[in-house]
């Protein structure tokens, strides 16, 4: 008897975000950069064929990547919004406050209050659907971030409240204070980082019912190029690949897809043919045995 051991795991069905419905594969705006609108305009036009309706933003994008400001990246996502207005309807509009180089964190309630109005005005909309605390801040009290938190969901500036990079503890004091509910975790998670996998985090997202999603699922490009990565790995990811008539990246990504949390698989790539590429992730088929052989692959040791 196979007990389901030849099921597909990898789901890549649209997720519960919240109140809305976003794809398993999102967009992400950390390289959204410089001051051409109309080729911003193809990437954002892509990735919402594709059903990459999550489209993830920051104040602070725009100080990597070739980006010359803060909040370059947002600003250029408002021109693509100003321009063909038919989009912002058809997205999930996420952004994320509280880094400030060289001090570097800040949560309090003064503060989250001005980014929340700053990224507006750069975006160029009148409410963000999911604001996320991007790094949190050790010297603010969670009660203060939690009461500022609430107050722009009330005001209708922002829908959802999410964090990113969050210990547990972090993540339970502010749980605490908060009104609203926490209905997301941004974290790093892929086959190059299982912490996530290990610490309880996704199994924390399952228990408050919220979406887990993983910036860099592959590894910062890593998982593509094999730089610095155990060669089982690479050898792996290529054996399946072929299997599955598809690539590395496509493995890579249909593994973060697998768990049973959902996670939604954050993009980074702005070349519209690797989007196109990668969505299909969606299609691969990776089994239990598959899973946790690319995770001894990636460890370099047997699972007990």
């Amino acid at each position: 008897m196979s007990f389901g051991t030849s099921k597909n795991l990898v789901n890549g069905a649209p997720r519960k975000l919240g109140d809305k419905q976003v794809g398993a594969l999102a967009f992400g705006c950390w390289r959204l950069v410089g001051n051409d609108a109309a080729e911003a305009t193809t990437r954002i036009e892509t990735a919402l064929e594709l059903g990459l309706n999550l489209i993830d933003n920051a104040d602070v994008y725009g100080l990597d990547w070739g980006g010359q400001a803060f909040g370059e990246s947002e600003t250029l996502l408002g021109k693509v919004l100003s321009a063909n207005k038919g989009l912002r309807d058809k997205m999930v509009l996420a952004s994320k406050g509280s880094i400030i180089p060289g001090v570097p964190y800040v949560a309090s309630g003064e503060y989250l209050s001005a980014a929340v109005d700053a990224s507006l005005t750069r975006l160029q909309s009148e409410h963000i659907d999911l604001y996320q605390i991007h790094r949190p801040d050790m010297f603010a009290h969670p009660e203060e971030t939690a009461a500022a938190l609430d107050g722009l969901v009330q005001a209708g500036k922002i829908g959802m409240v999410g964090i990113s990079n969050y210990t547990h503890a972090q993540e339970d004091a502010l749980r605490h204070f908060l009104k609203a509910p926490l209905v997301s975790l941004q974290s790093e998670y892929s086959l190059a980082r299982l912490t996530m996998l290990r610490d309880g985090t996704l199994d924390r997202c399952m228990t408050h019912n919220a979406t887990f999603l993983a910036w860099s699922p592959l590894g910062g490009g890593r998982l593509v190029s094999g730089d610095s990565m155990r060669p089982d790995l690479i050898a792996k990811l290529d054996e399946l690949a072929a299997r599955e008539n598809t690539d590395r990246a496509a493995i890579a990504l249909a593994f973060v897809l697998a768990h049973p949390a959902q996670p939604v698989a954050l993009l980074g790539s702005q070349n519209p043919a690797r989007i196109k590429a990668a969505a299909t992730a969606l299609s691969v088929t990776l089994t239990r045995q598959d899973c946790y052989a690319l995770i001894e692959a990636a460890e370099g040791v047997p699972l007990p």
